[in-house]
């Protein structure tokens, strides 16, 4: 009898309990529920990338370019993922509205200052290009401010992204989470071969 009572009056006690949080959250405005809205695409946020060098350079640029993307074509970004991320082809209006995304993204890192000078990326562009070691020795002697003088990081970028196929990019997508690591993925590679390349015209 005893451990029923008690039972009960556990019971009791928890259902006070409850009812008393649901009387804090009432009390406070928690009664009315409103479900959370995407962020708004257009208001611009602050990104902060978790590799260095190229990639993280990238991973901002991508962050900031889909971000854009989504504003031109009136979506949160949320919902241009997973548009993206459907199988089939990809329309115009989302291939242009994603390559202008990535480009005005390197007109903001331009004007607030979050570019790096293109001498801070030399050496992982030429670590990974096909340049012979002669050419990339020559380049290497080369000093920061001629390399900075002769290619501007912001041009580097845009002609990277111009060179993207990025159609056949977005055509393998198996989902959402592969989108911003994809288009990293291939941006990086663009960048560093858009340096080497212009690299070998420097010597």
């Amino acid at each position: 009898m005893t451990g029923r009572v008690r039972g009960a009056g556990t019971a009791a006690a928890a259902a006070l309990l409850v009812a008393g949080v649901l009387g804090v959250q009432v009390a406070n405005g928690g009664g009315e529920f409103e479900p959370l809205r995407p962020a708004d695409a257009c208001v611009e946020r602050d990104v902060t990338a978790q590799a260095d060098g190229i990639e993280g350079l990238t991973e901002s640029l991508v962050l900031l370019g889909i971000d854009g993307a989504a504003c031109r074509l009136d979506v949160s970004r949320e919902r241009l993922t997973l548009d993206l991320a459907q199988p089939g082809e990809r329309t115009d209006a989302e291939i242009d509205a994603l390559r202008a995304g990535l480009k005005d993204a390197v007109v903001r890192m331009e004007e607030d200052g979050t570019l790096p000078p293109s001498s801070e990326l030399v050496d992982e562009a030429l670590d990974s290009s096909d340049l012979n070691g002669f050419v990339k020795g020559a380049i290497r002697l080369l000093p920061d401010s001629a390399i900075d003088s002769a290619l501007k990081t912001d041009d580097v970028l845009t002609r990277a992204i111009d060179d993207l196929d990025l159609r056949e990019l977005l055509a393998d997508l198996g989902d959402g989470d592969e989108l911003n690591q994809q288009i990293e993925d291939a941006v990086t590679e663009a960048v560093k071969a858009s340096l080497a390349d212009r690299l070998r015209n420097l010597v």
